[in-house]
């Protein structure tokens, strides 16, 4: 992939962030490389995006229709997507410059409703990291049918329900206590959240199918939030449908460390960041 035109994508409401955008842009210009600011356009062949996850998510949608890989730089706090340090942007872009990378699939996920009154579809909405069923008050679990394509699962009794990519799954699948799913895997994820029964364990399903949700009586309003953004009410009787995205997001990954070394540093997995290579002496076989 030959870099000629580029998109840099910053943090919004962050003047120090917008900042660092525009030095970006210069930088850019004096290896010859068309750049514009907070803008996605289809020719572009590479976006930077400054900030932190949401910012990522923010423009995951166009990035993936236009087969735009992404290279995330982490300016927040957490960044598990945004994998460049703010002191590794610039080696990490030449590397980039030079052809020296590796771009990793993330599945993403389409969400609709249809609407148990009069059969209407709602337009498709699209996430990187999950869908979350959940309930408006403390008061009481809702009950939610579930299935696979068109074989039942079982009616969760929970607080709600989460439907997360691999991607998602270190987000607030993690918190629910669903599991840790490699991100470039190609499988989708639901957890209950706080079940009433402890039985009611996640489950990870194949990538081809389609996930339908159906809201039981009583219940009231239930919110629907896609990737942190609260995008419908649903009512008894009405059903969510989930579903693989026809395209995946490209991300540029990392030169400087992997999947596993952000893990580690993120979850504080062993107390210890430092890389632990493989001995030579199993090396030879491998």
């Amino acid at each position: 992939m030959i870099i000629k035109r580029a998109g840099v994508i910053t943090r919004h409401d962050s003047p120090e962030v917008e900042k660092i955008g525009h030095s970006l842009l210069a930088w850019f210009s004096e290896r010859e490389v068309e750049a514009q600011l907070n803008q996605v356009q289809p020719e572009m062949d590479m976006l930077v995006v400054l900030g932190g996850d949401g910012t990522l998510l923010h423009v995951a949608k166009e990035a993936s229709t236009s087969d735009i890989p992404i290279l995330g730089v982490n300016l927040g706090d957490l960044g598990f997507l945004t994998e460049v340090a703010a002191d590794e942007l610039y080696y990490s872009l030449e590397t980039v410059l030079a052809g020296d990378y590796r771009l990793e699939e993330r599945i993403m996920l389409a969400a609709c409703v249809v609407h148990g009154t009069d059969g209407a579809k709602s337009a498709p909405v699209y996430a990187l990291n999950e869908v979350v069923i959940v309930k408006d008050s403390t008061e009481h679990m809702v009950r939610l049918r579930c299935w696979a394509d068109k074989e039942y699962i079982t009616t969760y009794r929970a607080d709600g329900l989460i439907l997360a990519t691999p991607t998602g799954s270190t987000a607030y699948n993690l918190s629910a206590g669903g599991p840790i799913v490699h991100a470039e895997l190609d499988t989708m994820v639901v957890t209950p959240i706080c079940p009433f029964m402890l039985e009611s364990r996640p489950v990870l399903l194949a990538p081809q199918t389609r996930i339908t949700t159906q809201l039981m009586a009583p219940a009231g309003e239930v919110k629907v939030i896609v990737d942190g953004n609260l995008q419908w009410k649903i009512s008894e009787d009405d059903y969510l449908l989930v579903q693989k995205a026809s395209k995946p997001l490209l991300l540029i990954s990392s030169p400087l460390k992997s999947y596993f070394t952000i893990l580690r540093n993120k979850l504080n997995w062993g107390g210890s960041r430092v890389d632990l290579p493989l001995p030579e002496l199993v090396c030879r076989h491998c």
